[in-house]
């Protein structure tokens, strides 16, 4: 496993270096490994410049998204193709981006739970699913159904205005047997998102999913939601804070959805609110830059190095050298905060927005599996003097999360093709130093 972030001294990380002073406990079979588990509902991105004309046709309605069934969704791929109007075609959803992207940064293995067709043709949609993900992504717990996966249809008409047509296929029809327990005692974490819990009536994607969430307690592995959309968190805030404060340790969010959970439009103060329900908190804010919020045990906090920075919560980055850690882990609870503003002001160009959030908790992730494989393997070193969900301090996981989503904005892909380069050739050294 690739180390998370740049780093100028040596943490005796990977673990055939070790320390000679630290008493060898691992056995002779080799070290021990660690995964992250996702459930997704299988979908391939279609992309395509269109005309008005060609979005009345399938009485769609411009600027907005529509679900659509699977015939019309069939017409509508096979007319795009006939007039060869696809500019792009990925494989998405949110946690297979999320995955594949940790994979990629990690070059390590996760696991996919879903759906995918049981007969797959060259061409097909579940073929460009494949395609388009990475090789060190498990899928062979996949569940085979009949038929075709997801498919989002983004249709770019004149003016760049963006219309959305969506057919589920057979994406939510992944069954709770389908989930298995052997999978989760050596998982870093078992990833979800909200669209998992909130399907139509009688399909059994809700299910499935609350069975990993059991399996998951049981075997104390930490729940990571990410909140999808501002669309589903505003129809029933409250189911979702329930849901949160039962259910899950880390949440990944943007403003928007922050705001539609909390009913607070900064994202600090957003951020802050959630820490109530759950124990880690990342936030993107747009061109604010990205948040992030959680606990530290307060007589291991550590103080900043860098400027304070004002805000609704004064000099809130005070700590953000601080690790993270769970609530219910820390004797004396202290909350720490911490803000980094875009990599670089930003691409000099943003051609995709859609999947940066999913690279920043890629990020997230690894630094969080990256402190579980040490810990596995050298359990007497000083970084795990406490319960810490991750190897990395706030503001060292704030950059690398940054980072990363600073690619994904940068290309056309919300899926990354490469891993970080060890030594960046913008001469922003400073960035890590810091």
């Amino acid at each position: 496993m690739k180390f998370p972030g740049q780093r100028k001294s040596k943490h005796y990380f990977p673990v055939n270096t070790s320390d000679p002073l630290v008493p060898k406990t691992q056995s002779d079979d080799g070290a021990h490994s660690t995964y992250v588990v996702g459930i997704d509902q299988t979908l391939v991105d279609i992309e395509a410049t269109v005309s008005d004309d060609f979005i009345s046709k399938f009485n769609l309605s411009k600027g907005h998204s529509l679900v659509i069934d699977d015939q019309t969704a069939e017409s509508l791929y096979n007319e795009l193709k006939q007039q060869q109007l696809i500019t792009n075609e990925y494989a998405g959803g949110t946690i297979g981006n999320t995955l594949h992207n940790y994979s990629v940064l990690a070059d390590d293995k996760s696991i996919l739970l879903g759906v995918m067709s049981a007969e797959i043709k060259i061409g097909s949609y579940g073929f460009r699913y494949l395609c388009n993900t990475s090789s060190r992504m498990d899928l062979n717990y996949l569940q085979g159904v009949d038929g075709a996966i997801g498919r989002c249809f983004t249709l770019i008409s004149d003016g760049g205005e963006r219309t959305f047509a969506i057919s589920e296929g057979q994406m939510n029809q992944l069954r709770a047997e389908s989930i298995p327990e052997s999978i989760f005692p050596d998982a870093a974490a078992l990833v979800l998102t909200s669209y998992l819990v909130r399907c139509k009536e009688g399909d059994p994607m809700p299910e499935a999913t609350m069975k990993a969430v059991e399996y998951a307690k049981k075997h104390d592995v930490p729940v990571v939601l990410t909140l999808g959309t501002k669309f589903v968190i505003q129809d029933d805030p409250q189911f979702w804070i329930d849901f949160i404060s039962e259910n899950v340790s880390v949440v990944a969010m943007n403003e928007e959805e922050a705001e539609a959970l909390t009913g607070l439009s900064d994202p600090l103060l957003a951020a802050d609110k959630v820490l109530d329900w759950a124990d880690l908190v990342l936030c993107t804010a747009g061109p604010v830059g990205l948040f992030m919020a959680g606990y530290t045990e307060e007589s291991a906090k550590r103080e900043t190095s860098l400027p304070l920075l004002p805000g609704e919560i004064a000099e809130f980055n005070r700590y953000e050298f601080s690790r993270p850690a769970l609530k219910s882990a820390c004797t004396t609870p202290f909350k720490v905060y911490s803000h980094i503003a875009p990599y670089m002001g930003g691409p000099e160009k943003i051609k995709n927005t859609n999947g940066a959030g999913d690279a920043a908790l890629s990020a997230l992730l690894h630094d969080l599996s990256a402190n579980r494989f040490h810990k596995q393997n050298i359990p007497n070193s000083s970084k795990h003097e406490h319960e810490y969900l991750t190897y990395s301090s706030f503001s060292q996981v704030c950059k690398y999360s940054n980072r990363a989503s600073y690619e994904v904005l940068a290309q056309h892909s919300p899926r990354l093709s490469r891993g970080l380069p060890e030594r960046e050739d913008s001469l922003e050294e400073a960035y890590w130093e810091r």
